[in-house]
């Protein structure tokens, strides 16, 4: 399964940048990316583990629960 390296728009919108073999492959383009954007930029760079890209796609729009902290009463 490749790592996938995307641009996250405003309104959740996805650009697939690259599909990279190996997690250090897509750890290096990745910070490449991040460093290239400019100061105050409107998007982000994320990379997900999937199967193809539709999943990372799926996996990329959820909306996740924040996790709790050590020592929280939830």
């Amino acid at each position: 399964m490749p790592y996938y390296v995307y641009k996250i728009l405003s309104f959740k919108r996805l650009e697939k940048v690259d599909a990279l073999a190996s997690y250090q492959e897509a750890s290096a383009r990745l910070r490449a990316l991040r460093k290239e954007a400019p100061s105050g930029a409107d998007y982000r760079y994320r990379m997900i583990f999937a199967e193809n890209e539709l999943q990372a796609e799926d996996l990329l729009l959820q909306d996740r629960a924040p996790e709790g902290f050590v020592g929280d009463d939830y």
